[in-house]
């Protein structure tokens, strides 16, 4: 049976880690197609250092881990607390100060992100609990369940189809964000479908 996936699909969802900067720039491409072709993005938090707690990988990469698990329990934790609406307008305003912004006061940011939502000063509590992480790893195991374990983030599914990715550099706008997002909808729509790659040649371009 052939998969219908349509350019305004029924659903799109996108799975990320805040701390992430090709998931940022896979988020603003995908929001831009979201307005251009009027559909909406449902947002749901991963996280790296799930992924990777039984992972033999680098000191640095390891290093970098508790702080992404922070800001992946600040978004959780929000939605949990607060619903599902904000995830998208909370990783906005983490991720403009993280990625482009290229700050790295994480309490700062996290206190500045959410002011800006007209959240409670004591959400930033959240970013340093346990008490949501059954949460956090369903919608982790969710999205890593739609693609398989050897991916990372961004995921993204349409229409129930999911794929890790597209990775990016920098994010295209205009036609170009289109033609990208057509070619994801004409993939998706092949059941068969599994994998395209290229080595990357360029770091993130915000």
């Amino acid at each position: 049976m052939t998969t219908q996936v349509s350019p305004s699909p029924q659903s799109v969802e996108f799975w990320f880690d805040p701390s992430c900067p090709w998931a940022w720039m896979t988020s603003r491409w995908a929001t831009e197609v979201s307005l251009a072709r009027g559909f909406e993005i449902q947002w749901n938090i991963m996280s790296l250092a799930i992924l990777n707690e039984n992972e033999d990988v680098a000191d640095e990469y390891a290093a970098f881990f508790p702080r992404a698990l922070r800001l992946a329990r600040l978004v959780n934790g929000v939605r949990d607390t607060h619903g599902q609406a904000l995830i998208g307008p909370l990783y906005t305003a983490l991720g403009s100060r993280i990625h482009p912004g290229g700050r790295e006061d994480w309490d700062a940011i996290i206190a500045e992100s959410l002011a800006e939502l007209g959240l409670p000063a004591e959400d930033a509590a959240l970013a340093d609990s346990e008490a949501n992480d059954a949460s956090l790893r369903a919608s982790h195991d969710r999205g890593i369940g739609l693609v398989g374990q050897d991916v990372g983030t961004p995921i993204i599914a349409v229409d129930g189809v999911a794929f890790f990715g597209p990775v990016v550099a920098p994010a295209p706008t205009g036609q170009q964000a289109l033609t990208l997002w057509d070619g994801v909808v004409a993939v998706a729509s092949v059941p068969g479908f599994f994998e395209l790659k290229r080595t990357r040649t360029a770091e993130p371009q915000f």
